[in-house]
């Protein structure tokens, strides 16, 4: 019973300890967003089922910080509002519920932040490929290699893990890393226009 247990915390631990390892592609990731926040940029967060409501998670931590005196930042989740997302679905169809929205609200200022546990969500995929089109900034959480998403994404953060249930636990840890590291780069202003060193 014991290895067990210490098996179950392992499988949690090494992925969550990796993300030490990709400190720079966190800090350049955080950077970015907030250079495109410093100018007036939007957040459109997204993602399937369980990632769904991770990506309302993280655009109510940039609307409404839980630590107080922090700064709000608008990020808006593409996947909250059920008579555009059903609406979208009976029309152009699922694959397109977020590049539909993304097209409709989105410009070259703003960010898109699409979230896959195994980064082979396809609406995804076309949501991501979409903001980049329009010029914006692409930040994508994903599991394992990273699936589809890994060259559609500009920042690319992936859990190494195969479980989606270690992936989906980590994946709050990382945007929430996000969301913390934004914030020290706007309250450093003059950072904002030099490239980050991690």
């Amino acid at each position: 019973m014991t290895s067990t247990v210490t098996e179950v915390f392992r499988r949690r631990a090494e992925p969550g300890a990796a993300l030490a390892d990709d400190a720079d592609v966190i800090a350049a990731a955080c950077h970015a967003m907030a250079v495109r926040f410093h100018r007036g940029g939007r957040l459109f967060t997204f993602g399937n089922g369980a990632a769904a409501t991770d990506a309302q998670h993280v655009a109510v931590e940039f609307v409404h910080p839980a630590i107080v005196g922090k700064r709000a930042l608008p990020a808006l989740s593409l996947t909250a509002d059920i008579a555009t997302l059903t609406g979208i679905c009976a029309g152009p169809g699922f694959e397109d519920v977020f590049a539909h929205q993304i097209r409709c609200l989105g410009g070259p200022d703003d960010m898109a932040f699409g979230i896959s546990p195994d980064g082979r969500c396809g609406n995804v995929l076309r949501g991501l490929e979409t903001a980049r089109g329009l010029g914006m900034l692409t930040v994508a959480l994903t599991g394992g290699d990273g699936g589809a998403l890994a060259g559609a994404a500009g920042h690319l953060v992936a859990v190494r893990s195969a479980d989606p249930r270690v992936v989906k636990e980590v994946h709050v840890t990382a945007y929430h890393m996000l969301w913390e590291l934004v914030h020290v780069f706007l309250e450093q202003p003059e950072v904002l226009n030099r490239e980050v060193v991690a």
